[in-house]
């Protein structure tokens, strides 16, 4: 990896976790929020929504980003970065995949401490971030 490509990688994770941020909490309808984790169709049907938002949100900042910063990212990689982001986000807001993993790894009472915006939302959100990590490094690879 060129230093180029290591010095872009900040920029590219913080342009991601804005657009999360924003398209999570702004671009995301009441009804996809309250909707996307149920079962059968009018669960996906409300989280392709939400996903289709954050993906197109988490692009349009990097498009501008990229251009605005100079950091020179491939269109390939970028398609592969907001493709995991994509992926990842729709698998995380299932809610059980998380739950699940709270639950194997002992952190199940953490999951249901508070809320579901206690730590239920914590862990989701370090998902995210976990997730958003490696769509940067996609995006800023050689």
């Amino acid at each position: 990896m060129t230093a180029n490509r290591a010095a872009a990688f900040p920029a590219v994770y913080a342009l991601l976790r804005v657009a999360a941020d924003v398209a999570d909490h702004w671009a995301q309808t009441d009804h996809q929020a309250t909707h996307k984790a149920k079962e059968g169709a009018e669960g996906h049907k409300a989280l392709a929504g939400h996903v289709t938002s954050y993906v197109a949100t988490q692009g349009a900042a990097l498009l501008l980003g990229n251009r605005a910063l100079g950091l020179g990212l491939r269109p390939r990689n970028v398609a592969a970065a907001l493709a995991l982001s994509g992926a990842s986000h729709y698998l995380i807001d299932r809610r059980w995949p998380v739950r699940k993993v709270a639950e194997v790894t002992g952190k199940g009472g953490f999951y249901e401490l508070g809320g579901p915006l206690g730590g239920a939302y914590r862990l989701d959100q370090a998902a995210h971030h976990l997730a958003e990590g490696f769509a940067a490094y996609l995006a800023i690879r050689d």
